[in-house]
């Protein structure tokens, strides 16, 4: 340790870092180091200084990469207040790659979040409760490594407008390839428009953004993000999927921020708006962010069972348990907007019922059966949306299993039936995820001292969540809705 801050990342000392960094700077001809953070909420923060203010140094140890840089805390959603505001970023230079999407050469580096007058990390910080989750994960004994694989998924739009006022409200999206535009006067109006719930696979030309999506791919495997498949989702107008390779929780969360800000630049640099609320569209497909885990100890992964229902291990089963067992708590943080309930429905195709099942999409936890490779077991657990802070969703996805694992929870009998298709007698037995955002609120303040274990949250950070989300129910709640207008106007 150096005299204020551990300077090692992933068992490489400082110096060695720092030396990397510098050969990034100088091979790219970079000008500008951009230094990124997470707020609560899940969006990046940053600012930037010049290049010179890392290479021309003569001590790393006595310089950013130790010492870190100050920016004020009261100022960033869910952090401090300005009473005390100081706070303090330390750049990992583990994570420096040239950033992908600004014109003046530019590399972007994570950093961690330090308070600055007890030296230690910040409990708010995201990022800081990702790495001691897996820091619990491997002094559990359960096993020594997670791996995640997120399939996010999002809209691609042409044309966005709302806004809000004392007198007015409204919101209007528009799409290219979107159903609703096949009377519309175009000049010429060549068709190709996708009908609704149709957008699954279609190739061009009625999927109209496949060249964009090859762009963003290219740009996200530039920065080190490992994609496998990129396609057309199945909303019209522009609703697509991207998917990573799967990886460890901190490096997945840092990649999932990396992937959002790849998109939506490149979306602007194509005269087009990206967007990940769960539920932009009335009537058709909402966007999710189904989210493959498992567990692995000495190179094996300890999900798979040859013997086992669907080929998984009695581990994996407990670890099932404990996600259902504590979804409703989970959902504050896996489906945290009030967005997030306009897909969460019963009776359409969400997955909302609390149940587990081999290849079944209308289960909560899908056990996939694409192959019998001891790889690629893995357990996915649908409900969460790209609205996520994908540190706190993981982090508390892995404590629900964890907890499951060494309290030994049954997850029942699997239920391999259709739940979209069942007499309303045998639905009303089914548990599901809850109907709201304040009634997910609810559910984790009753129930979070599974989130407590190994100090991985603290009760501070879920509080203010808490106190975070609460305000926007009411924010939502306080105005009407535009089609009150339509029921109630008249009456």
């Amino acid at each position: 340790m150096t005299k204020k801050y551990d300077v090692r990342w992933n068992g490489t000392s400082i110096e060695k870092s720092v030396e990397k960094v510098n050969k990034l700077i100088k091979d790219n001809g970079i000008k500008i180091v951009d230094l990124k953070f997470n707020d609560l909420p899940g969006l990046w923060q940053h600012f930037s200084i010049p290049s010179s203010e890392l290479t021309e140094i003569d001590d790393p140890v006595e310089s950013i990469w130790t010492e870190g840089i100050g920016f004020d805390g009261s100022s960033i959603r869910g952090f401090q207040e300005i009473q005390e505001s100081d706070m303090l970023l330390v750049p990992d230079p583990a994570t420096a790659v040239v950033d992908p999407v600004c014109e003046v050469p530019t590399i972007s580096i994570l950093c961690d979040i330090y308070d600055p007058l007890n030296k230690k990390p910040y409990s708010r910080d995201p990022r800081y409760i990702a790495k001691k989750a897996e820091k619990y994960l491997l002094e559990s004994g359960i096993a020594d490594t997670s791996f995640w694989g997120p399939e996010y998924e999002f809209f691609l739009f042409n044309d966005v407008r709302f806004d809000q006022s004392v007198n007015c409200g409204y919101y209007y999206i528009d799409s290219d390839e979107a159903e609703w535009n096949t009377g519309r006067d175009e000049k010429p109006n060549l068709g190709y428009k996708i009908r609704y719930k149709e957008g699954y696979f279609p190739v061009p030309p009625h999927d109209s953004i496949q060249d964009l999506r090859s762009r963003i791919i290219l740009k996200m495997i530039d920065t080190g993000i490992p994609v496998e498949v990129h396609h057309h989702e199945v909303a019209t107008a522009g609703q697509c999927e991207i998917d990573m390779r799967f990886g460890p929780l901190v490096r997945m969360a840092d990649q999932c921020l990396m992937y959002k800000y790849i998109v939506k630049n490149m979306a602007r640099k194509n005269n087009m708006v990206a967007t990940f609320m769960p539920k932009p569209l009335f009537a058709d497909n909402g966007s999710g962010m189904h989210t493959h885990q498992s567990l692995w100890k000495d190179g094996k992964n300890i999900f798979f069972d040859a013997k086992g229902y669907a080929m998984i291990s009695q581990t994996a089963k407990y670890y099932i348990g404990g996600l259902l067992k504590h979804a409703s708590a989970l959902m504050a943080f896996c489906a945290p907007s009030t967005n997030s309930y306009k897909r969460l429905v019963p009776g359409y195709e969400a997955p909302v019922n609390l149940v587990y099942s081999a290849r079944n999409r209308s289960a909560a936890v899908r056990i996939p059966m694409y192959s019998e490779n001891p790889k690629t077991k893995r357990i996915e657990f649908r409900p969460p949306d790209p609205t996520c802070n994908p540190y706190l969703s993981f982090s508390a996805m892995l404590m629900a299993g964890l907890d499951g694992v060494k309290s030994r929870i049954e997850p029942g009998q699997p239920f391999d039936k259709n739940t979209y298709d069942l007499a309303e007698s045998e639905a009303r037995r089914i548990p599901t995820v809850p109907g709201s955002l304040e009634q997910s609120l609810n559910a984790l303040e009753k129930d979070h001292d599974f989130l407590l274990q190994g100090g991985v949250f603290t009760k501070d950070a879920i509080d203010v969540w808490i106190k975070y989300k609460r305000a926007e129910l009411d924010k939502v709640r306080l105005r009407p809705h535009p089609y009150e207008f339509h029921l109630y106007f008249d009456m």
